[in-house]
């Protein structure tokens, strides 16, 4: 295997908190311009925002801000 290539896989930023700032930001983008109906279309949109970027709890978080702004 080449050793360039095993060092070119990005590392996961768990919970760096400029990167949950803008996950949070875009996820907040993406779930206004779809206009979700639902908490579980909200939390999709958030998942595919994230993806594995942040732990359970973090996540919990954004959904619940992201569908207070757009479904409240």
């Amino acid at each position: 295997m080449d050793a360039q290539r095993s060092q070119s896989v990005p590392t996961p930023r768990t919970n760096d908190p400029a990167r949950v700032r803008y996950l949070h930001l875009v996820a907040s983008a993406r779930a206004a311009a779809v206009q979700p109906e639902s908490v579980q279309q909200v939390a999709d949109i958030v998942r595919v925002t994230v993806d594995d970027e942040v732990d359970t709890g973090t996540f919990k978080a954004i959904v619940t801000d992201v569908a207070t702004d757009v479904l409240g």
